[in-house]
């Protein structure tokens, strides 16, 4: 069983991430940190209160993070994920009881106490993960691996340049992938492939569930804001790919590659350059997803949602 800690920033595609973690078998969630992105602090740790509430998961973790990043000034993206950070349906007001301590100190006191052989699963900026590496090194250690969501080789979603998470604190990125600890790049050369489209959108909402009844009116939201900004025909879910990495590695095939982060450029601010044709002979530091199994992730989805249904029918 994979013990997993998540960082996030709910978020349509962060909720179904959360979403997958908690319905495999094979994965031992071991809390929920939250950070500005999608939207601003408050509003990403309500939502991930919210998620759990509807999950009735009061008893895993959540730590509220860092409301904005480590020099810039946040930028959110309420054209995608709405006033609230998951506009699109009714989700119930938070039931759930917070930790009253930093997302980093839940960081580094959950991979100080354990074992190690702990997963990371960064789908926001990475301000928590990287003042964590900072303020406590030794973690590095306990990390098995860092599998996140962010960057691009080919394509971008921000700027010209730039991926969202990536270019929100690029500065932190920059930290992490300079960390040491192995990691696993999920960028958009293979999550804005992983499109939910209106059709599978609506063969969720058809299973009826507790859960599904609620997911698809949210995906019908993110697709359609999209389809309007990008023209893409339903729901990328961007963070709900990095997670399924954990549970089917055959999910995305990757390559080795060393991985920069663009932090002074003038057009190019949270650019991942990524060293396809080994020009700077720097070592390889990231598995960088360059394909993905689309059939397969969308099996994940579909098999993950209908079990959270079956395990809250009455």
């Amino acid at each position: 069983m994979k013990k997993v800690i998540m960082d996030c920033d709910p978020g349509h595609d962060d909720m179904v991430a959360i979403m997958l973690a908690i319905a495999d078998e094979d994965i031992d969630l071991l809390g929920i940190t939250t950070v500005a992105g999608n939207q601003t602090g408050d509003k990403t740790f309500r939502n991930a209160l919210r998620i759990l509430t509807l999950l009735n998961r009061k008893d895993i973790p959540v730590a509220r993070g860092f409301d904005k990043p480590l020099v810039r000034e946040l930028k959110t993206a309420p054209a995608f994920h709405g006033v609230s950070g998951l506009d699109g349906a009714d989700l119930p007001e938070p039931e759930v009881t917070p930790l009253k301590k930093h997302a980093v100190d839940f960081i580094t006191d959950t991979l100080m106490k354990s074992d190690g052989g702990i997963y990371l699963v960064p789908t926001g900026p990475l301000t928590n993960v990287a003042v964590a590496l900072l303020k406590e090194p030794r973690i590095k250690e306990k990390i098995e691996r860092i599998v996140l969501m962010g960057g691009g080789v080919f394509d971008s979603n921000t700027t010209p340049a730039a991926e969202f998470n990536f270019y929100v604190d690029p500065e932190a990125a920059k930290i992490v992938f300079e960390s040491g600890v192995p990691i696993t790049m999920v960028g958009l050369d293979v999550t804005d492939k992983a499109i939910f489209s209106f059709e599978d959108i609506d063969r969720l909402g058809g299973f009826g569930g507790k859960v599904s009844s609620v997911v698809a009116p949210l995906l019908r939201f993110f697709g359609n804001a999209n389809k309007e900004i990008y023209g893409f025909d339903g729901a990328p879910l961007h963070d709900a790919l990095a997670l399924s990495v954990l549970i089917n590695p055959n999910v995305v095939k990757t390559r080795f590659l060393h991985v920069d982060i663009e932090t002074k450029g003038e057009f190019t601010r949270g650019e991942s350059v990524a060293d396809v044709y080994g020009i700077t002979g720097k070592a390889p530091n990231a598995e960088v997803a360059m394909d993905l199994d689309l059939p397969l992730f969308k099996e994940i989805v579909f098999s993950h949602i209908r079990k959270l249904d079956e395990s809250m029918a009455d």
